[in-house]
């Protein structure tokens, strides 16, 4: 595979335009006050995580000792006197807790993280490599109890996730060199990689729980819990954030160019391998932080339905992102809150919220998402 050439970044989106392609700038935009909506909306956006971020910061400052450690305990109790804040208006007594408001600051993180890469994944036919991640996530997380029950560590749940970020990093690599390296249809390595690592971590679990307890509850890895996300976990979270994004805007062109035509990103010499690893590596970072909100179960709705929702309604892909993003936080908002509030699992409500929002994109649309390919 031929090395990225001086200029292939900037050349890119030309590339798929000349070719018979289109870029985003082909899509009508949209008119009235819609475009200021969206991109206000997208700054309240981008605000809300800076602040979440914050949070995660005075969070682990408030751990140190000195001065530090002083402005830390400062910074976070602001928060906790916003929850109060929110708490009073909203008649609860739950959102100034510490574990409620690492879990917001997760479930927003996850948010803006998981749909910038999950708009890429829908519009190259790649949703069920988010479910076949998780599930290797799920396998990590089971082979980190027994690590956990064999070095005697305590297997906090920032571990655990730790663990299945290097286990989904590799499978998402092994994953991509199997289908590049076998015959059969694209979907059968990812079928069997689905099955076998789900199986590993049914044979791992079974079998580490009567010999290495630890206290953590498996079953909200499964079905997602606001519960198990600890000042570890929230931080991990908070650095992968800013790593993904960052990627995400570096990369934004390559991304687009092997996402709507491959072929041509290989004939103007661009590392499509290169790119693709680094999607898929991606992918898996975002299914790992989305579990501990999601569950594995449902993590692949977080990164498919948001973007699905957007792909009805926007004139380009460069909406689809915003849109989705949007259309992501509603969901964890919304659907967050209702859990905390009622003691709900935190990934059935969040998904459920995206999925109304998708019917409705469906019904005001009046069109297929298949309209918004650029080919």
């Amino acid at each position: 595979m031929s090395q990225d050439t001086a200029d292939p970044a900037e050349e890119s989106t030309d590339a798929v335009t000349e070719s018979g392609g289109a870029t985003t700038e082909r899509f009508p935009q949209s008119g009235g006050l819609r475009q200021p909506l969206e991109y206000l909306g997208l700054g309240v956006t981008a605000l809300l995580a800076v602040a979440m971020v914050a949070l995660v910061a005075f969070d682990w400052l408030q751990t140190l000792s000195g001065p530090l450690g002083g402005v830390g305990e400062a910074g976070f109790g602001l928060y906790e006197e916003a929850g109060r804040a929110l708490d009073s208006l909203l008649g609860t007594n739950v959102f100034w807790v510490s574990t409620t408001l690492r879990a917001v600051a997760t479930g927003v993180l996850v948010g803006v993280m998981a749909l910038l890469v999950g708009a890429f994944l829908v519009h190259r036919q790649m949703a069920l490599i988010g479910e076949t991640l998780a599930h290797t996530a799920f396998a990590g997380v089971a082979i980190g109890v027994v690590v956990a029950g064999v070095l005697g560590l305590s297997g906090s749940a920032g571990q655990l996730v730790l663990v299945a970020l290097v286990v989904s990093a590799l499978a998402a690599l092994g994953l991509q060199w199997l289908t590049a390296h076998t015959d059969a249809y694209g979907d059968v390595p990812i079928a069997i990689t689905l099955a076998g690592s789900f199986a590993l971590a049914t044979l791992v679990i079974s079998w580490g729980e009567g010999n290495f307890p630890v206290a953590i509850d498996i079953r909200g890895f499964l079905f997602g819990s606001h519960a198990i996300v600890t000042a570890g976990g929230a931080r991990l979270i908070g650095v992968l954030t800013v790593v993904v994004v960052a990627l995400v805007v570096l990369n934004y062109k390559q991304f687009l160019f092997i996402t709507f035509d491959e072929q041509a990103a290989r004939v103007a010499r661009l590392n499509v391998r290169r790119y693709n690893s680094l999607l898929i590596v991606m992918t898996a970072v975002v299914v790992v932080g989305a579990m501990q909100i999601l569950g594995v179960i449902l993590v692949a709705g977080m990164l498919v339905i948001p973007s699905a929702a957007a792909s009805q309604v926007a004139g380009s892909f460069r909406e689809v992102l915003v849109l989705s993003v949007l259309f992501g936080q509603v969901s964890v908002l919304v659907g967050l809150g209702t859990a905390i509030i009622w003691s709900l699992p935190s990934g059935g409500a969040i998904i459920l919220v995206g999925v109304c929002l998708y019917l409705a994109t469906v019904a005001v649309s009046g069109r297929s998402a298949g309209q918004l390919s650029t080919h």
